[in-house]
């Protein structure tokens, strides 16, 4: 007859199986490696040879006006008035001639202060701007 010892049944299970944890793992990188280039969709289109090549964009080129829904103007992150940013954006420009202003307006606001905005850049001879966008949801 054989005895059976208590000291067996408190013994604990101390190694962890890792096998299903790294099928997971392989699954899943093969579904991101599988899915990712359908993320980027686009028109096929065939365009037209010619123009200029873009230039790079360097980050002291780009100055940023944010226009809020009341009309505040802020420039680089300084709130000014419109006689104020035009005067600090013809500096810029005058010192830059590569400027590129980013103009970021509250959806809700009047256009008027979009336009004054536009319109005072374009008087001063900067014809470079960029209404900027949130990417959709």
């Amino acid at each position: 007859m054989r005895r059976f010892s208590q000291r067996n049944s408190l013994v604990t299970l101390s190694d962890i199986n890792i096998t299903p944890l790294l099928d997971l793992a392989f699954v899943l990188l093969i579904i991101f490696i599988i899915t990712t280039p359908l993320l980027e969709q686009g028109l096929d289109l065939t365009l037209k040879q010619g123009g200029r090549p873009d230039r790079d964009i360097q980050k002291d080129d780009i100055r940023t006006v944010e226009i809020s829904s009341t009309g505040q103007i802020m420039l680089q992150g300084k709130r000014m008035n419109l006689a104020q940013a035009e005067g600090e954006l013809t500096r810029a420009f005058r010192s830059n001639p590569n400027l590129l202003i980013y103009i970021r307006a509250d959806e809700n606001g009047k256009n008027r202060y979009l336009y004054e905005v536009i319109d005072s850049c374009q008087r001063n001879g900067i014809t470079r701007f960029s209404l900027r966008t949130s990417p959709p949801r």
